[in-house]
């Protein structure tokens, strides 16, 4: 059994259909899961949102820009003091522009589909166990307590009401494997449309499932960034994204 795991598209129509044709490329896969991010801050976030909708038999979560999109809730800019306060009303007002321009870039039934996406995927895998998706950790899309260099702790305290042998997760845009010993095997496949580990090529992951082995190709993909940074003209963030598209990195 096979099954293709994306994530953190963000909006950038260049590397989701680059990591398409990869994956066309390889052997047939059983199942496609996306982990959520669709459409915030890239180029092109109705037009990714679409192409998602028509991946043959996907089965899409909601990541937390999804959420914030659908909702009008904004993330946690943190507490501002005397010293941070002009920085953060900056910051704030550029966060709040980035949003409002992928808005006016989606229609109603883009909202619509956002607002029906699930929160975790599960499949269980025969001869194997359980394998479930989340966005970021389950039960909270905004949580970084799953990192390459993660306190063993945080981590099981991040999955230890779910029971399952895999773990899939996305949200850091790290492509990275994490195990606890005889617990949980975590993959994030990394992100698809802004790479932050210093290899700007899309990412995505394929598993293989075969009894109780699992083997995983965690994949990089080249495509047009010039193309993607071109699609971003008139964004309020410019400059930041399209240095995170080139470098690879979140800057």
């Amino acid at each position: 059994m096979r099954l293709a795991v994306l994530s953190d598209i963000h909006g950038n129509l260049h590397a989701l259909q680059a990591v398409l044709a990869d994956l066309d490329a390889q052997d047939a896969v059983d199942h496609r899961w996306v982990l959520g991010d669709l459409a915030a801050f890239g180029g092109n976030p109705a037009e990714c949102i679409q192409i998602v909708r028509e991946i043959p038999d996907a089965k899409v979560i909601r990541g937390n820009t999804d959420r914030y999109l659908m909702t009008g809730v904004r993330p946690n800019m943190g507490r501002m003091t005397e010293e941070n306060y002009t920085k953060t009303v900056d910051a704030t007002r550029e966060r709040d522009a980035s949003f409002q321009w992928t808005l006016d870039r989606l229609a109603f039934a883009d909202i619509e589909y956002l607002v029906k996406l699930r929160t975790e995927l599960y499949l269980d895998v025969p001869d194997f166990g359980s394998v479930i998706a989340f966005h970021a950790i389950p039960g909270d899309d905004e949580s970084v307590a799953i990192l390459p260099n993660a306190d063993p702790h945080d981590v099981r305290d991040a999955v230890m009401d779910r029971e399952g042998h895999v773990g899939l997760c996305g949200h850091t845009h790290v492509q990275f494997e994490y195990t606890l010993p005889d617990e949980w095997r975590i993959i994030n496949p990394g992100s698809v449309g802004f790479p932050f580990d210093s290899d700007p090529r899309a990412a995505y992951a394929i598993l293989t499932f075969e009894g109780d082995q699992l083997t995983v190709d965690m994949r990089r993909v080249e495509y047009d960034i010039e193309a993607a940074c071109d699609a971003l003209a008139g964004h309020p963030s410019v400059e930041l994204m399209t240095t995170r598209l080139r470098t690879g990195q979140r800057g």
